[in-house]
């Protein structure tokens, strides 16, 4: 029994637990992480968002150079945009 409930904690440490990587906050090694995307996609989506601010969907993806809509639609599952911010109005 020992032996068996031994495989399956070491069975589950292999596969490690994955969430989206946020476009809008991720550093160039975690979008190096994701598969699918190299240095030079990586380089390119944050070479994008800092010239011009956050991606408010996953689509707008396809402005930046080197993606396009199928590479898009292979990578939704990994990337995501992150919560909306809601902006308080001051009176």
């Amino acid at each position: 029994m020992n032996k068996w409930l031994g495989m399956l904690v070491g069975g589950l440490m292999v596969f490690p637990v994955w969430a989206a990587v946020n476009v809008n906050t991720a550093t160039q090694s975690e979008l190096e992480a994701v598969k699918g995307l190299g240095p030079a996609k990586a380089k390119a989506i944050i070479t994008y968002r800092e010239a011009h601010g956050s991606f408010k969907s996953l689509d707008d993806l396809d402005n930046v150079k080197g993606l396009g809509k199928a590479s898009i639609e292979k990578l939704k599952g990994d990337l995501t945009v992150g919560p909306e911010e809601t902006k308080s109005k001051s009176r």
